[in-house]
Order: structure tokens, then C-alpha cells, then sequence
């Protein structure tokens, strides 16, 4: 992961800022850094999100394909996540790149295996046979810390912007079925992102915690706990990552303050996907792939 190099004295003014409330940005410690989300920014893809959390830069496409049903869940579709971190820097070429690609990878694969995440079943075509794979591909364009977060909230957009063609299964007399795609690109399935997660990064630095940590607060933590949180408060999943221990009091704080910020960041989040179906196609793009 992209990491700054701090002198002793920085770190104490980045730790005592955080005992006060006042971080080195003017932010509190349950504050995040202003967010942009955009849609729909990939034409050749199912659906697509680009968010900027800070300095920190996430794209993510989804391709729908068919593909054939996993033998323990014959009538469900099922998502495949691939994520890319070499363009970001040098330090991240080759190996790792690769080592924090498998890791958010595997990340993701744990926060949305909670059943009910998203309904796998209504991406079943045909039981046993055929169903919607998804495809999702993240593209860590820039990191200035959180990268998590940043990459939960883009997931949640492009599921909100994704299209799947609807299909009928045909059966002729000798009982040979073929499928057949709609041409009407309005005549889709919209996925229901209402139960879909984010995760909330708490970093301890100091005797607190704070969200949202940029790299120099990062550098100062030696431990985080990725919390990941339903729109309606509910944890699903939480992950330690980090050198240093975090005592059973700790946890609990940060498990309440996670709920706390997790609910209002879906609240915000779902309000700004809101306003952007409502412009329909009359959307300017102002994004760099627009």
C-alpha cells in the first residue's frame, strides 16, 4: 500500500491533533473528506462508478456475461471481483501490486458473501444452466489513504448504475432451449443496492480513533478495523488490519461509531445516486471519460 515517510515531531502533531478533535485538516476524528461520486462513466460496460474520496482516485466497471450456475447455488447468479492497484505508483508494480490487489480482492469477496447482499437470484436464467456473472473490475487510479471505504462507496454506485438485459428461455418441440436477448435497452434488470454494505475504516491513533485517515494518518496507526455496515446500522463483517492490538474496549467504541458513520454515509451516498437517476439522460458527463 502507498505510504509516507514522517519525522517524529509530525507524527506527535498529527496524534495530539486527533486527542483534541481537530485534525491536521480541520476535520473532526467521524469526519470524512469531501466525496465525489459519478456514474455511468465506462460506455462499454454494464455499469460503472468513479469516486474521489481526498486525493484518493477509485474506478470500477461491471460486465454482466452468462455464465453457468456454481454447483452449491444452482439457481443463483454470482460476482467476480478483479482489482488493479499497479498504474497507482512505482512502489506498487509487480508483486505489491499485486499482494494489495488480492487482499481488497478477498475483501470484497467477504463483505458481500452475507446473504441478502445483493439477490443472486434474479440473476438465474435458467436453474442449473445458465445466469448473470458480474464482473467487477476496481482500478485504483490514485491513493491518498482509505482506500477501502473509497472502493466500497464505488462497488455500491456501479450496482446502482448496472443494467442487465432481460432474457426469455425458448424451448423448441424436441425440447432444445435457446435464449433470447431483449433489444430494448430500457427492457433491463436493475439490481437493489439497499442492502449492499460499505465499510467503514476506523484508525487508532493515539487513545482515539478517527475515519477517513489520509496517508500521514495512516503512517501514525498502528492498527484499523475495517467494519463493513448496512444502510440500517447492521454490521456484517469487521477485519483487523494492522501490526498493533486493539483491546476489547477499543473495539466496541469503534464498532458503535462505525454504525453511527456507515448510516450516514449511506444516507449521502444513496441521496447523490438519487439525484442522478432523476437527471436521466439529460446528465451532463463531466468525467474524464465522459
Amino acid at each position: 500500500m502507498a505510504s509516507v515517510v514522517l519525522s517524529e515531531a509530525e507524527k506527535l502533531y498529527i496524534v495530539h491533533g486527533v486527542q483534541e478533535d481537530l485534525r491536521v485538516d480541520g476535520r473532526g476524528c467521524e469526519d470524512y473528506r469531501c466525496a465525489e461520486v459519478e456514474t455511468d462513466v465506462v460506455s462499454n460496460t454494464s455499469g460503472s462508478a468513479r469516486v474521489k474520496l481526498g486525493e484518493t482516485d477509485i474506478l470500477v466497471g461491471i460486465k454482466a456475461e452468462m455464465g453457468t450456475p456454481k454447483l452449491e447455488k444452482p439457481d443463483e447468479g454470482y460476482l467476480e471481483f478483479f482489482v488493479d492497484c499497479s498504474s497507482n505508483s512505482p512502489e506498487l508494480e509487480g508483486r505489491g501490486g499485486e499482494e494489495l490487489g488480492t487482499d481488497i480482492a478477498n475483501t470484497l469477496y467477504r463483505v458481500f458473501s452475507c446473504e441478502n447482499t445483493v439477490d443472486l437470484k434474479s440473476l438465474c436464467i435458467n436453474p442449473k444452466e445458465h445466469c448473470w456473472v458480474l464482473y467487477v473490475d476496481v482500478l485504483l487510479l490514485e491513493c491518498g489513504g482509505n482506500i477501502f471505504d473509497a472502493i466500497s462507496i464505488a462497488v455500491k454506485a456501479a450496482l446502482f448504475n448496472t443494467r442487465i438485459p432481460k432474457v426469455r428461455v425458448l424451448e423448441d418441440e424436441e425440447g432444445t432451449k435457446e435464449i433470447e436477448l431483449s433489444d430494448d435497452p430500457y427492457d433491463c434488470i436493475r439490481l437493489s443496492v439497499d442492502e449492499v454494505p460499505c465499510i467503514v475504516t476506523l484508525s487508532k491513533i493515539g487513545y482515539r480513533h478517527v475515519v477517513d485517515a489520509t496517508l500521514q494518518e495512516e503512517a501514525c496507526s498502528l492498527a484499523s478495523l475495517l467494519i463493513s455496515v448496512t444502510s440500517k446500522g447492521a454490521i456484517t463483517s469487521m477485519k483487523k488490519v494492522g501490526k498493533g492490538s486493539l483491546d476489547p474496549e477499543s473495539i466496541f467504541e469503534m464498532m458503535e461509531t462505525g454504525q453511527r458513520v456507515g448510516k450516514s454515509l449511506h444516507t449521502a451516498l444513496q441521496k447523490i445516486l438519487d439525484e442522478e437517476e432523476n437527471l436521466g439522460t439529460s446528465r451532463p458527463k463531466v468525467g474524464f471519460l465522459g
